[in-house]
């Protein structure tokens, strides 16, 4: 039975991750032999949405998808359990203690596999989201942990805008507009309006990273996974090759890509890029978002008889508040 002002859904828009300057170092048996990284995070206008909804005690969880870019989580032989947001709902109930009959709805926008975090946004918003929903309102730093044991991105998009990673890209320290190290970005290139060439194809990350082993890094590329990342997929490197000479400041492999994020100075630039890469054919799809972004959430609250609504309302912001960089109007349901 739901309490008369208890939280009933939660939705987390959560944004993708691109990393501007991205290094890699030595292997650590300590961390499962991934990757030593050096990273500038940054948060991605392009966003996955996460709903999570409170279900009858001992119902277990559900798990919608929805979206037209879907890729391989559309897969009749997709495991379900084994999809991120479901993993970071038993990975916080187990924290929490609390039981995990949640319906969780997912609406992709993020492209799948492609170097942007998408899986890794869903399991951040799903923290974030049921960090609300079951009223925990831990601050975000106390999720970093659960989040980390689940991924090295997921920790950054708990807060989205800039942030170092360090570790195996868990340990995230936020940065400001105004930090020397994005300012020096900034002067470099990676400066305007974002454009992002996707692909129907995805890139395994595993694979990039063993092709990295082999090839190495070019040392005047900012992500030293792009190298390999042009290797096993050479259309990512046309698309870069066409924005720059369209008039990018700056065209680079998202992560371990295959996805291109190209920065246009001003609208003209933008729109020779996307003129270009649609008669080169560089790439499938083409997404316009900002940058930097950070996750935002709203709340519905099931109100009783003879309760005072805004109270309600006063409440969940609140949680919300306390949880995540961005809250927006919660909506309240008699």
């Amino acid at each position: 039975m739901m309490a008369a002002h208890e939280i009933a859904s939660v939705t987390v828009d959560c944004p993708a991750k691109t990393n501007l300057v991205l290094r890699v170092g030595e292997t650590h048996a300590e961390w499962g032999g991934r990757h030593a990284l050096d990273t500038i995070y940054c948060g991605v206008g392009v966003t996955d949405s996460v709903t999570v909804t409170r279900k009858l005690p001992g119902t277990g969880f559900s798990l919608d998808l929805a979206g037209e870019h879907l890729g391989d989580l559309a897969l009749s032989e997709s495991d379900m359990r084994r999809n991120h947001a479901v993993l970071a709902l038993y990975a916080l109930a187990e924290a929490s203690g609390m039981n995990p009959d949640v319906a969780i709805t997912l609406d992709k926008r993020i492209p799948v596999g492609a170097g942007l975090g998408g899986g890794s946004s869903d399991a951040a918003g799903t923290l974030l989201a049921l960090n609300v929903l079951w009223g925990l309102n831990w601050p975000v730093e106390r999720l970093e942990p659960i989040a980390a044991s689940l991924g090295a991105d997921m920790p950054f998009c708990l807060h989205g805008g800039y942030a170092h990673g360090g570790g195996f890209g868990q340990t995230i320290t936020p940065l400001a507009d105004d930090d020397p190290d994005i300012v020096r970005l900034r002067e470099a290139g990676f400066a305007g309006r974002l454009l992002i060439g996707a692909y129907d194809d995805e890139l395994s990350t595993p694979d990039v990273y063993r092709r990295f082993d082999e090839i190495g890094a070019n040392p005047d590329h900012f992500n030293d996974l792009q190298h390999a990342a042009e290797d096993l997929h050479p259309r990512s490197r046309l698309a870069i090759d066409v924005a720059l000479a369209a008039g990018a400041s700056m065209a680079f492999v998202s992560g371990s890509g295959p996805s291109v994020v190209a920065c246009a100075p001003n609208d003209e630039v933008r729109g020779l890029i996307v003129a270009d890469w649609q008669s080169a054919r560089a790439v499938d799809r083409i997404i316009a978002a900002d940058a930097p972004a950070a996750p935002r959430i709203s709340a519905t609250v099931t109100v009783g008889a003879g309760m005072d609504a805004n109270a309600g309302v006063r409440k969940a912001a609140s949680a919300a508040g306390s949880a995540v960089p961005a809250t927006d109007p919660v909506t309240v349901r008699r």
